[in-house]
């Protein structure tokens, strides 16, 4: 993903001004920053659902800002995997189900989706309930991780995946989120408020008064 030149108002304040970002496959990327500061902002930009009032964004060779409607759709869903601060999982339907549907909405065959689905869930750890509110709070995240890659992404995205949890599904969803760039080749652009989980990350930047920058206490990031 390539971030250049961006600029979002909103009333009374500018988030970003001409706010640049590179993320490369393989990378993950940790941002920080005090609450309001537009880290979620970012994800939203970064994910094609917030247009900016300037710059552009670059994901599996496509310019986000430039594409709408069904087009828009269909290159997030081939390109972009998100994981949620709650899992954000349908609990009427089972893991396999949450999973695979990510798969079909992408033009994957049933058969194929689901074997799909039944691997990662199985690779993660996420035990294949009738149900997802079946699941603990850190399997579900686990398998909202399995969601977001099913597609191979090129960008994978989280918005403060272990905010919810307890510290040992922290660690274990962490573990997770961590090791997807090595494993699909993508980048993981993360936010987090947890400098534990940011010091993770290949690097860590502060979001303050709409410019990114690195930093090199995760801790004073917060600040």
């Amino acid at each position: 993903m390539s971030i250049r030149g961006l600029t979002y108002e909103v009333p009374g304040r500018t988030l970003f001004s001409s706010l640049e970002l590179e993320v490369v496959a393989g990378e993950s990327v940790a941002v920080m920053g005090p609450s309001g500061s537009g880290k979620s902002t970012l994800l939203s930009c970064a994910l094609g659902l917030v247009r900016p009032a300037g710059g552009t964004i670059a994901v599996g060779g496509a310019d986000l800002t430039g594409l709408r409607g069904a087009a828009l759709a269909r290159h997030r869903a081939e390109h972009i995997g998100m994981v949620f601060q709650f899992g954000e999982l349908l609990p009427e339907l089972s893991p396999a189900d949450n999973v695979a549907l990510a798969a079909l909405l992408a033009g994957a065959g049933r058969a194929d989706a689901y074997a799909r689905a039944e691997e990662l869930l199985t690779e993660l750890g996420v035990p294949l309930a009738e149900s997802s509110e079946e699941l603990s709070g850190g399997e579900r995240q686990r398998a909202a991780v399995a969601r977001a890659v099913i597609n191979s992404p090129t960008l994978l995205l989280a918005d403060e995946p272990t905010g919810a949890l307890d510290e040992a599904a922290r660690e274990k969803v962490a573990d997770t989120l961590f090791a997807m760039p090595r494993r699909y080749g993508c980048g993981l652009l993360l936010v987090t408020h947890d400098p534990a989980v940011a010091r993770r990350a290949d690097r860590v930047l502060g979001l303050a008064s709409g410019v990114l920058g690195p930093v090199a206490d995760a801790q004073a990031a917060e600040r």
